[in-house]
């Protein structure tokens, strides 16, 4: 039997997607259109605009007049609150139709965004709560004056102005948030971009924040690739500020094309997590559970935070491949919208030959294939689908264990003591994150201290509204998420007084 998701995209009754410019919904001035196939079945799904630099240029422009207006940047505090707070419980009230509607977008299964905060509509939820509590923190400071003297010394917080906020397909829900919250509650004003290939959940979105009362202006919605609309945005001179996640390259681009007018830049650029799992590990079968899990269920790898390289010691090396082996081996697939699915299609054709093709190149390299490695095929042949794929005795330089692959391939490495242990996670251009599976608690904080990432997970990884996640090196620049989050949304401004015998 052929799988189809048909039945469910009549039930949602997904709409032709338009642009957001200025207050109003529109198809935009070049009548082009994305037609989207679900990845699960290769099914069209749905049509939406791609936006002309005709269009860009009118949801800048729109930005621009909304942010020197004030109507949102220079209103009261407690009407930011409201809004942010009202849309967090808008985005909860309608978690089971935007999680529906990114079935059908990326095909990431209802059991997987129902049950896992990180990818949840709570967790977005949270976000908004959270930043919503920072609109009336972001005061500066007066300072002692340096030298004493009738003056006084002052810094002020006000925010950047227009942001360009580009986000990948594969977590809408938590991106749009980590991106969208901190630049509203700075009082910054937007122009966003979603993938091509998760648009729908993202205009739904949006639909929700016009409806807790976001000034008309304030966010603008251009849709389509990242060539030519991305590029049109991070090129254009009324930016002051782009926020991307997403690949490597299209971040270095990033840099590159901003630099013409100094653009603030803030990136997530993926990464080749290490998990180190240690011989004293608490419970080597579960943290087996929680590495594999995390590379083949739900998204299927196509997380940047996944520890698709396991560094396991010797002592427990067979243990966790065993326990590995049989978590991989229990991943189920087919209709997003099934609760017995627990796992995703690669995101498109092109990803599928592209992991496909990693897969060959590690058995070319002489790993050991455990499990997987192939394409799925029977119900599932006209989908993205790849099974879950282990290699064992990974040499930590070959390509498997360098490179980002997106996709359900785990490399393990074996590892004999510490230090070689924090040595091969180190060696990587990448640094988003790293996890580590210990019951010394020395240990654990001693070897998180010497890992070069963003973000470690000691016996368990959660990604939560406070705390700040970004990456070293290669992974990226800047953060998301806290205090420092929000900082990254305004610029800071020092004022130097001389107090006159008038104004004593």
């Amino acid at each position: 039997m052929t799988l189809t998701v048909q039945p469910h995209r009549e039930s949602v009754g997904l709409k032709t997607g338009q642009l957001y410019l200025d207050g109003q919904w529109g198809p935009g001035t070049g009548g082009d259109s994305w037609t989207h196939r679900h990845p699960a079945t290769g099914e069209e799904i749905g049509e939406f605009a791609i936006a002309t630099e005709a269009d860009v240029d009118a949801a800048v422009a729109s930005a621009r007049v909304a942010f020197e207006s004030g109507a949102w940047s220079n209103s009261r505090a407690s009407t930011r609150v409201a809004v942010l707070h009202r849309y967090a419980d808008l985005l909860r009230e309608h978690a089971e139709e935007l999680r529906s509607l990114q079935a059908l977008d990326n095909s990431v299964p209802l059991s997987f965004s129902s049950t896992i905060y990180a990818t949840s509509v709570g967790a977005a939820a949270d976000v908004f709560d959270h930043h919503a509590g920072w609109v009336d923190k972001l005061g500066g400071e007066t300072l002692t004056p340096y030298q004493g003297g009738d003056h006084l010394a002052m810094t002020f917080r006000e925010p950047i102005g227009v942001v360009a906020a580009i986000l990948p397909w594969n977590a809408p829900f938590l991106l749009f948030a980590q991106k969208v919250a901190p630049a509203l509650a700075a009082g910054c004003t937007i122009v966003l971009k979603p993938s091509e290939y998760c648009t729908f959940t993202v205009l739904r979105m949006v639909e929700l924040l016009v409806e807790a009362g976001l000034p008309a202006g304030t966010l603008n919605v251009v849709t389509g690739p990242g060539d030519p609309v991305g590029e049109a945005l991070i090129t254009h001179p009324g930016v002051d500020k782009v926020s991307f996640t997403g690949s490597r390259a299209v971040g270095k681009h990033i840099v590159e094309a901003s630099a013409g007018t100094l653009k603030r830049v803030s990136l997530e650029l993926g990464g080749k997590s290490p998990a180190l799992v240690f011989a004293d590990a608490p419970n080597v079968a579960l943290a087996a559970a929680t590495v594999v899990g995390a590379v083949t269920m739900g998204l299927s790898g196509q997380a940047c935070v996944a520890n698709t390289r396991a560094l396991v010691h010797r002592d427990v090396y067979d243990e966790f491949l065993g326990a590995a082996q049989g978590m991989a081996q229990a991943m189920t697939y087919g209709d997003p919208f099934d609760p017995g699915v627990m796992a995703s299609p690669l995101i498109n054709a092109k990803q599928l030959e592209r992991v496909l093709g990693y897969i060959e190149k590690g058995k070319a390299e002489g790993a050991r294939l455990v499990t997987g490695g192939e394409r799925l095929g029977g119900d599932l042949a006209n989908g993205n689908f790849v099974g879950p794929t282990i290699f064992a005795d990974v040499d930590n330089h070959a390509t498997i264990a360098q490179e980002e692959i997106f996709g359900p391939v785990l490399a393990v490495v074996p590892f004999t003591d510490e230090d070689e242990a924090v040595r091969l996670a180190n060696d990587t251009e990448y640094g988003l994150g790293a996890g580590l599976f210990t019951a010394d608690v020395q240990r654990a904080f001693r070897v998180s201290r010497k890992l070069r990432a963003g973000t470690i997970g000691i016996n368990g990884f959660q990604i939560e509204p406070h705390l700040p996640f970004g990456g070293f090196k290669q992974s990226g620049l800047g953060r998301e998420g806290g205090k420092s989050s929000i900082e990254a949304y305004t610029e800071l401004k020092s004022v130097y007084l001389q107090l006159t015998d008038e104004m004593m």
